[in-house]
């Protein structure tokens, strides 16, 4: 490819030199095969661009249509959550932690009272914990969902999403009910939950699952053996064990590389340990087996919901405890951990017995997966770049916090 670089000479009015043309002209020959000088071209994904979840932006080198070096790169989106959780009481945090994962709100309040609580050495009523597991569960299929959806129209398959958003729209119906919320939730509280349940809102909330559950296997049907759609995903993108372990992911992107890791049975919180909780996993590592493991987790949830409900009907007494006007922790510091939809979330708190922490620092499942993307993208093609991106499951607010 020839490109002229420098002006052209006017010798008189009207007319160009053209020996000054041929003086100036710079040939530079990109990715044309083996024994020719090329050139790698650097290439921005995002920050404004509609293939990305949020703001985020990657830097890459290619050559030719491949891949050499991918440099992600976060912080567009960073609102100083941690920051601000320093100049707000234990009850404000609760607003601010429920929204950078946007589409697990529930699970993220959880994260923050479960690790309040143990540094105040709060005992939960039983009904608020297995109330707790029941709308985590619900909040984990919500998410689950947006992302089986949104994965498919991202490269080029439009009816999951609504397939997707019709089985959202009958769950956010039970959780609107119970908590007024359809997003941010803010249902959570410091020893328990905000308020009594609807009377008859377990029915409803079993009719709803069992609905889901019904008309789950047509959005498998349509789109996880389809052979477009396992043509883009099956084999692209692998994420092996070792590096998967090494970047630290975890969630589903962990489990669909063979990661037989999940909190809720291997360090039990709330009463996960009264329940036989199945891990779902796959060994291929690639985006389909990703897809797969976020489809079949799902079904495992749904489940959940439903064993939760069982022992809520049975169980009596109060959803919240008791609690000071001005709640204080006492000095000291704890980690609570959470196995939140997207994968693993540690919530370090410090206190030194004021109204609002001295640091309360967050562990994201999104900022820990998309690292992996530095190893997973170099090596790929251009028109698979949107396949592996999408098949990461990240939320950027998870990202920059």
């Amino acid at each position: 490819m020839a490109v002229a670089s420098g002006g052209l000479r006017r010798t008189a009015p009207g007319a160009w030199d053209d020996a000054s043309v041929t003086d100036s002209l710079r040939e530079m020959t990109v990715g044309t095969g083996s024994g020719l000088e090329t050139a790698d071209m650097v290439l921005n994904i995002g920050p404004q661009h509609p293939s990305t979840h949020g703001v985020l932006r990657l830097k890459l080198t290619l050559d030719g249509e491949r891949v050499v070096d991918c440099d992600p790169i976060v912080g567009y989106m960073h609102r100083g959550a941690e920051k601000l959780f320093e100049v707000r009481d234990y009850r404000q945090i609760i607003m601010l932690a429920n929204r950078h994962d946007w589409l697990s709100a529930f699970s993220n309040e959880l994260g923050v009272v479960l690790a309040v609580e143990r540094l105040m050495g709060i005992e939960v009523p039983e009904r608020a914990i297995w109330l707790r597991m029941a709308l985590a569960e619900l909040n984990r299929v919500l998410n689950h969902l947006m992302f089986l959806g949104s994965y498919p129209l991202e490269i080029g398959a439009i009816t999951p999403m609504f397939y997707a958003f019709r089985e959202r729209e009958t769950l956010q119906a039970v959780m609107e009910e119970v908590s007024g919320g359809r997003i941010h939730y803010m249902f959570n509280r410091v020893g328990g939950l905000k308020e009594e349940i609807p009377a008859g809102w377990t029915k409803r909330a079993r009719q709803a699952v069992a609905a889901v559950r019904k008309r789950m296997p047509d959005l498998d049907r349509i789109i996880h053996k389809n052979d477009i759609f396992m043509a883009r995903t099956v084999g692209v993108g692998v994420l092996s064990a070792a590096d998967a372990a090494a970047y630290g992911a975890s969630g589903p992107v962990a489990r669909a590389s063979g990661l037989d890791f999940d909190v809720r049975r291997d360090e039990p919180y709330l009463a996960y340990d009264e329940l036989d909780v199945p891990v779902v996993t796959r060994t291929a590592g690639d985006c389909h087996s990703r897809f797969a493991v976020l489809l079949e987790q799902t079904q495992v949830s749904l489940d959940l919901v439903d064993q939760c409900l069982d022992r809520v009907e049975r169980i009596g007494g109060p959803v919240n405890v008791r609690l000071p006007k001005v709640v204080k922790a006492p000095e000291g510091h704890t980690y609570a951990w959470t196995e939140n939809p997207l994968g693993v979330n540690g919530y370090y708190l410090v206190s030194r017995g004021e109204k609002t922490p001295w640091r309360l620092k967050l562990r994201t499942a999104s900022y820990a997966n998309v690292q992996a993307l530095a190893t997973l993208i170099p090596g790929c093609l251009v028109p698979d770049l949107i396949a592996i991106l999408g098949s990461m499951f990240f939320v950027v607010g998870d990202i920059d916090k």
